[in-house]
């Protein structure tokens, strides 16, 4: 696929047993109380405990403060991720994430924020504008994500398709207690070739996902999860002030665009999320921004980014 025409904006604009009944009566005859006994215990046996996060716990706020790498591997210009072998992004992520743990105050939770829907220039065969990374590909992030004890985030870039229609395709990966979601919606333009115009979303549609993911992480006894929505511009996401918090999943909102530290720490701040459940990200660029932000300098600002985000 030909990623200019699809980054064109960013450059300008700043994942048998069956016993015959004569056997059944020996053995029950032969080890007398036994097997009742056996059937006792398993059914007073004690619940599996539910499962934890790569790094402990089932909290991921305010525990932990999450630094992850965005991207895929079909073009070095996606992302960080996408550099080299996943492997080797998870080694360049964990040096990267070190310092936070210093000057967050906090232990790192390592994230690979994973494009699981590039958004195109070419409408495809359904003619909806992205291409959906193939299961392959999100099996081995997810293999590379465990290999550091690291969350696994499904990122959402929909051109003409829906951004509910495409979390539902990714559910079977959502069920899994160390797979999040993110949400791109410079990206989601349903009237125009992706990379034309900055796109947005409905924070109905925004709402309406959180309770989805919500109910499958109290379904499946998961650990909190995260839901990230990146907001590039004022618009980003129409009717924000609705925005809600979900018990279970962290609604995070990441400020997203490169520029001057002075520029972006501006931005951040007019964007942050200020309300109680919801929760504060922001992206760092290793290329675009004129120089990448320090993590100490990151940490410094208030309200504290939970989310660091590098691309």
């Amino acid at each position: 696929m030909a990623r200019d025409a699809v980054y064109r904006r960013r450059r300008l604009a700043a994942l048998g047993v069956a016993a015959g009944g004569v056997v059944l009566v020996a053995i029950l005859a032969s080890s007398g109380g036994s097997d009742n006994k056996a059937a006792t215990d398993a059914a007073g046996a004690k619940p599996a405990p539910p499962p934890q996060l790569p790094r402990g716990g089932r909290r991921i706020f305010p525990r932990f403060e999450v630094v992850a790498y965005y991207g895929a591997p079909q073009d070095p210009q996606l992302g960080e991720l996408g550099i080299g072998t996943p492997a080797h992004a998870g080694r360049r992520l964990l040096h990267q994430a070190a310092p936070y743990a210093r000057d967050s105050g906090r232990p790192v939770l390592p994230a690979m924020e994973l494009l699981a829907d590039i958004a195109d220039h070419d409408p495809g065969d359904d003619g909806l504008y992205r291409t959906r990374q193939p299961d392959a590909i999100i099996g081995r992030y997810l293999k590379a994500a465990r290999r550091i004890k690291a969350l696994l985030i499904l990122d959402i870039q929909p051109g003409h398709a829906g951004f509910f229609d495409e979390a539902r395709h990714l559910e079977r990966w959502l069920r899994l207690p160390d797979v999040s979601l993110a949400l791109d919606p410079e990206w989601a333009t349903p009237q125009a070739v992706p990379g034309t115009i900055i796109g947005s979303v409905d924070v109905h549609e925004v709402n309406a996902i959180s309770y989805w993911l919500d109910q499958i992480v109290r379904r499946n006894r998961l650990p909190q999860k995260l839901l990230v929505i990146h907001r590039f511009t004022q618009n980003a996401i129409a009717g924000e002030p609705d925005l809600k918090p979900r018990r279970d999943v962290a609604v995070t909102v990441n400020v997203d665009g490169f520029g001057s530290n002075t520029v972006k720490v501006a931005k951040y701040k007019t964007f942050a999320q200020r309300r109680p459940g919801l929760h504060n990200g922001f992206k760092l660029f290793y290329h675009e921004d004129p120089v990448t932000m320090k993590p100490y300098r990151a940490m410094r600002i208030r309200p504290r980014p939970e989310l660091i985000v590098y691309e």
